[in-house]
């Protein structure tokens, strides 16, 4: 006769039977007890990665901007202009001549290495995606360092795996997926998100071994850059959240939002194409691209780099109304322009920026318009800027989540529901695939493994 199982056996196989769409992270092969302090070391490299870059990119965007403004009249918008060209054309070099994986913001290539499209190189990356992000970022290209800190952040979870001797195909993914939370949570100090992300972004499922390496190495990564560079949220405001009668107002700017994500991931491909039926180097189209945003950054800092100066404004309301759609309008083709330089960069900044200004203006139309219900404006640049990345991204809970972690404040729990979801399913129903996806298929589709990537395999 066999032996009945006991019931701690059934659970067991329950708990390591796979699922379908976990890219084989969740059966036996990997035990959670065997990734736990990988996935501690993987959060601590990648938390000092995210540190290092965030660290660096605020000294050199604040060089920037003191140089440019410390200069009188026309010296000072050429100056903006050549530091924008100069370092634009350069980053964009760099990348396309030593390391074309480390382009853009990284996810696309890491969903690809996630579903076993690509290999997972770390050796040129991490150096060329941090120094080129530096460079590019540094000097004025209207990206941001969250999309990069999660590609190194997965990097870095390769690398650690390599090191330590890691032969399981599964398990090497799961550290990498580990770092693209951390990552991402040394990116904002969003511990939540980072983990949030892996799982309904990344993987589109939850498993129990890509969890618990999520988590461990999200909240290490988290902690470290506390340490290194600053606690407190990335967005400060002193607004209360919106009540119940705010709500239909929360799902109009939804509804607008979602719209906005569709144009926004149509018009980024679209300019990924222009610049390739250019014709032109890259370093050329990205030299000019970048002189464009140094002058406009010139004229007003918050058009150039990451953008983080714009959202604070933003959110005390230091703007004419009169300016908003100006703003929008030039960050917009500013953002969509530097994405398509093909440098290292990403576009979480952007479309908060775009969030936040969009918000902010529909919050200051609706407090004209409800009466009273709406007292403050700057409330709906929270919501703004979380429905407008449920409508790109097409990660709703990463979207609230990531904005109650940025502001600190989870009074907006019901709002940003309402305004995510919202956003959510009129992206979905325009059928416009997710920004992420849309990139990974066009890479795959559009080119070839270069000769550089191909030692870069046999060499990891």
């Amino acid at each position: 006769m066999k032996p009945t199982p006991s019931p701690t056996n059934s659970v067991a196989a329950e708990v390591d039977s796979p699922v379908a769409g976990d890219f084989g992270l969740a059966g036996g092969e990997v035990r959670r007890r065997q990734i736990v302090f990988k996935a501690f070391a993987v959060g601590l490299v990648a938390g000092l990665l995210g540190a290092g870059f965030r660290v660096a990119l605020e000294w050199s965007e604040s060089l920037r901007t003191r140089s440019i403004h410390s200069l009188p009249g026309w010296r000072g918008a050429l100056f903006a202009v050549a530091i924008g060209s100069v370092g634009a054309g350069s980053a964009t070099w760099f990348v396309q001549r030593l390391a074309p994986h480390a382009r853009g913001s990284g996810i696309p290539w890491l969903k690809s290495v996630l579903l076993g499209e690509q290999h997972p190189e770390w050796r040129r990356l991490l150096p060329v995606k941090f120094l080129a992000g530096l460079i590019g970022i540094g000097s004025g290209l209207a990206l941001g360092r969250e999309g990069p800190t999660v590609q190194m952040g997965g990097a870095a979870g390769a690398m650690v795996g390599r090191l330590l001797g890691v032969q399981n195909e599964q398990e090497r993914r799961a550290l990498i997926s580990a770092g693209a939370g951390a990552g991402l949570a040394a990116g904002f100090n969003a511990p939540l998100s980072g983990l949030i992300f892996v799982l309904e972004e990344l993987h589109g499922s939850f498993t129990p071994v890509v969890f618990v390496a999520a988590f461990l190495a999200s909240v290490t990564g988290d902690v470290v850059t506390r340490l290194l560079v600053s606690e407190r949220p990335v967005f400060h405001m002193n607004v209360a959240a919106p009540g119940v009668g705010a709500l239909p107002w929360a799902a109009g700017l939804g509804v607008l939002c979602g719209v906005a994500g569709v144009v926004f991931n149509s018009a980024t491909l679209s300019g990924l194409d222009f610049v390739k039926r250019t014709r032109l180097p890259g370093f050329v189209v990205a030299a000019f691209i970048g002189a464009v945003v140094g002058l406009c950054g010139w004229w007003q800092p918050g058009m150039a780099g990451s953008g983080g100066a714009l959202v604070e404004a933003t959110l005390a309301g230091r703007f004419a109304l009169a300016a908003v759609p100006l703003f929008v309008l030039m960050r917009f083709a500013l953002s969509i322009g530097s994405y398509s330089t093909g440098s290292a960069g990403g576009v979480f900044a952007p479309l908060l920026v775009l969030g936040a200004l969009g918000g902010w203006s529909f919050g200051v139309m609706a407090q004209r318009m409800s009466g009273g219900a709406i007292t403050n404006p700057a409330v709906f640049c929270v919501l703004g800027m979380g429905a407008l990345f449920s409508g790109i991204v097409r990660a709703p809970l990463t979207g609230i989540v990531l904005m109650l972690e940025l502001t600190g404040d989870y009074d907006f729990v019901l709002p940003l529901l309402v305004s995510c979801l919202s956003a959510y399913g009129v992206a979905e129903w325009l059928k416009s695939p997710p920004l992420y996806d849309a990139l990974r298929r066009r890479d795959r589709a559009g080119s070839a493994v270069s000769p550089t990537d191909q030692q870069s395999h046999a060499s990891s």
